[in-house]
């Protein structure tokens, strides 16, 4: 067979392409394989108040940081830690209190890592028209609540710092799909949910032409932690650096999405199509406050204070009934992972 140069050209191009694309096949999986997994464990259904995980995979903070995160979606706090505690997934999000009650009764191995609201999300709504203007003008009312929210158990001692008589509200209980409409006909003078529902709350006031206040319980005395970053106890020895990673791009991602609600509603609409963009960029902005505020101007984004997390285990030991001095607050915390300012 007679070889001409130009075959030989074609040969040694071929030669060349398929050595690069071997080199760049393994090349790809050396990437995949560095990649540290983390699976992260949602305390409830994807939104806007979750954006900050959805916004780290999308604007590739993760990525950045050498993290594959796997997210799952939640149902309540309680199965969050459970999740965790049971090695079901690695880090997650909680309310602290309910993190503080597991760690008090039955020591779990699992610890808060970084603060997200900094201010609980619990709130009274009420029509705009209503006499209620203030938590204290809530005596002489009927209050609708969900059966199964924390704020319940909150609610005597918002009423008591409050100097309300707890005996003078009259407390219904409904589904929570059933609360909105009860205030809107009615049936109810006061509803009862969190801040993080503002927007589909007033969506749905506006639609037969009401509006509602919002009239947020921590205006009105009840100073804790809420939304927290949480890691087993597992994951944090094993993996630290991983941890840290984690916390790091989590930060980024939390000052990406207050300063870009409609891209970070994207990016969560991007990861779960179900969820409708623009509820989720109002749902940012309703709740920056929770995130940024005085306490997080003083202390710094993420970070737990002893005298504000041993105010929050006063209140949710009081709540609950718990004995107070049987128990550490700063056992449930852990602040080696947070990120070097």
């Amino acid at each position: 067979m007679k070889t001409t140069s130009h075959t030989v050209s074609r040969l040694s191009l071929a030669a060349v392409m398929l050595v690069s694309a071997q080199a760049g096949y393994a090349m790809g999986q050396a990437k995949d394989q560095a990649m540290d997994k983390v699976t992260f464990q949602l305390d409830w259904l994807p939104g806007g108040d979750k954006a900050p995980v959805y916004v780290g995979v999308e604007q590739g903070f993760f990525a950045e940081a050498g993290l594959d995160v796997a997210i799952r979606q939640g149902k309540g706090s309680t199965d969050a830690i459970t999740k965790l505690a049971t090695g079901a997934a690695d880090v997650g999000l909680s309310d602290l209190v309910s993190l503080l009650v597991a760690k008090a009764n039955d020591d779990v191995p699992v610890k808060a890592i970084y603060s997200v609201f900094s201010k609980a999300p619990y709130a009274f709504y009420v029509l705009s028209d209503s006499k209620v203007k203030s938590v204290r003008d809530v005596a002489n009312t009927t209050i609708a609540t969900s059966p199964f929210t924390s704020a319940n158990v909150f609610l005597p001692l918002l009423l008591r710092k409050n100097g309300i008589a707890e005996d003078s509200v009259t407390v219904l209980k409904a589904d929570p799909g059933a609360l909105n409409p009860m205030l809107i006909t009615g049936k109810a003078e006061v509803m009862i949910s969190w801040i993080t529902d503002t927007v589909k709350n007033q969506a749905q006031a506006a639609q037969v032409g009401k509006q509602l206040t919002v009239l947020p319980w921590h205006d009105a005395g009840l100073e804790f932690y809420s939304t927290a970053v949480i890691a087993s106890d597992r994951f944090l020895k094993a993996r630290p650096e991983v941890a840290k990673r984690f916390v790091a791009a989590y930060a980024k991602s939390v000052a990406y999405t207050w300063s870009h609600p409609e891209q970070s509603a994207e990016d969560v609409h991007a990861s779960v199509p179900d969820v409708d963009p623009q509820q989720a960029a109002d749902t940012i902005k309703s709740i920056k406050g929770l995130v940024y505020n005085e306490i997080s101007a003083r202390d710094g984004i993420g970070h737990f204070t002893p005298a504000r997390l041993a105010s929050t285990w006063q209140w949710t030991a009081q709540a609950q009934q718990l004995e107070q001095a049987g128990f550490d607050p700063e056992s449930a915390i852990s602040r080696d992972f947070l990120p070097e300012e």
